[in-house]
């Protein structure tokens, strides 16, 4: 094999590797990055930016049927083909734009997965690589159903790839990725039903605001299969059987298409890390508070496939990658990771969002606290646009009168929620954000009342 030397090596080529390996070679620095897949990675390829232009579309369609009687006087003809064109609009020019903008920089690009060889040795493309430091960013995917029939499934970069609608889809996962989709499919005509193994969906957020959102999807048409797991699935003639278990009980459900919305799993398993000495665990690339390996201190991980306190987000990708670079670059100072209340959004119609914490860990955190709950709020904003689901959860320490965390189901949840990002992080008691003066009326404004 022909041997190459390099300064840093990164393995992925979405947020946080691409920065990293900008930054590094702006440092004049000898960088090269892989990929297996095509360049970008997932948000901007196959994640979160095209499944927003989709969400888009879902969401007109969503208020017109709100406002039937009320100024429409008849639902809006959509084209499936023609919101999946404007979608390439977005996505088509990434992976040529992003190798562009690397190569500019003297960044050498390989188009594989590279494998350890030792700690600071990599094979990729028939050639042996010498690094002085290895950054791995390679993200998640999909995980793997451990059940007979599984490569029938469907991922979610096929549900975004979809020429056509189907009659019918199966969703196995009832999370923010199945419910996504699912209220995109329903609100185009797809019979949907969505089958989890837990008691209800997306557990991570608290129930109060996810029951309503429930009740909204099953208006929706979405029928839901809890406590359920799935043992089998079978390709019939013009559909597949989905074979599950409920209360010990078999029941087969049939559809056109299944798609696997299970969860997310480190993507790690192509780099032979043994032979590199670099400790990981299920939730990843084992990392210290500067993001780097315990057992190979030559190795970084930043972004969703890092085993830190960070959520798989975007922004926080973005925020690791900085960590990473300051200890690659010599003029920066050394950095440690830090982890602010980091918002999650569902972006379903409506939407939930939730920062902080639950009432749950406040309690195990041993605040004491006071609790604000409102379901089917009846507000102006809310009234408006025929909106019955609405409502919020709000958890403030009584000793300080800090807002802990704020939980919201809201046609705009996603944007209200970071006006709550901004008064926890700032440690504006709930009296500094009643005092201010906000656009009336507004769905901002709203905060207010929720505190």
């Amino acid at each position: 094999m022909a041997l190459k030397e390099f300064d840093v090596f990164v393995i992925g080529t979405g947020t946080a590797g691409k920065n990293v390996a900008k930054a590094c070679a702006k440092a004049r620095q000898k960088v090269a990055i892989a990929d297996n897949r095509e360049f970008g990675g997932t948000c901007a390829n196959r994640g979160c930016d095209p499944k927003k232009v989709l969400v888009g579309l879902s969401e007109i369609l969503d208020r017109s049927h709100k406002m039937l009687g009320k100024g429409i006087t008849e639902m809006p003809k959509f084209s499936w083909e023609d919101i999946q064109t404007f979608k390439k609009k977005f996505v088509d020019a990434v992976p040529a734009a992003t190798e562009k903008d690397l190569k500019k920089l003297g960044i050498e690009l390989f188009h594989q997965s590279p494998k350890f060889l030792d700690e600071q040795t990599l094979s990729v493309e028939g050639k042996t690589i010498k690094a002085k430091k290895i950054v791995i960013a390679t993200g998640n995917k999909p995980t793997e159903l451990k059940i007979p029939g599984r490569n029938f499934a469907l991922v979610s970069d096929d549900f975004l790839e979809l020429k056509n609608l189907p009659e019918s889809m199966i969703f196995i996962g009832a999370g923010y990725i199945g419910m996504e989709f699912a209220h995109i499919a329903a609100r185009m005509g797809v019979d949907v039903t969505m089958i989890d193994f837990a008691d209800r969906a997306l557990t991570p957020f608290e129930e109060a605001i996810v029951n309503p959102l429930i009740e909204a999807s099953k208006k929706l048409g979405i029928k839901f299969m809890f406590n359920t797991s799935v043992s089998e699935i079978e390709k019939l003639r013009k559909n597949f059987r989905v074979s599950v278990l409920q209360q010990e009980k078999k029941i087969d459900i049939k559809a056109e298409l299944v798609f696997n919305t299970a969860g997310r799993i480190p993507s790690i398993d192509e780099l032979d890390l043994e032979k590199g000495n670099v400790s990981f665990t299920k939730k990843g690339i084992s990392v210290n508070k500067f993001l780097q390996n315990p057992s190979n201190k030559n190795v970084y991980a930043c972004g969703d496939v890092s085993d830190s306190e960070g959520l798989p987000l975007t922004p926080l990708s973005s925020q690791e990658s900085k960590v990473v670079i300051s200890h690659l670059t010599e003029d920066n100072i050394k950095q440690e990771a830090k982890y602010p209340p980091q918002p999650s959004v569902v972006f379903t119609n409506p939407q939930l969002a939730s920062v902080g914490l639950t009432e749950k860990q406040a309690q195990e955190k041993g605040y004491e606290i006071v609790v604000e709950e409102k379901m089917h709020l009846n507000w102006f904003n809310a009234k408006r646009i025929n909106e019955r689901n609405y409502g919020y959860k709000t958890i403030v320490d009584k000793k300080t009168n800090l807002i802990l965390g704020a939980h919201i189901i809201a046609p705009e949840a996603g944007e209200m929620i970071n006006l709550f990002v901004m008064a926890i992080c700032g440690k504006l008691k709930c009296q500094d954000l009643k005092k201010m003066i906000f656009a009336y009326p507004t769905w901002g404004n709203d905060i207010k009342g929720m505190v």
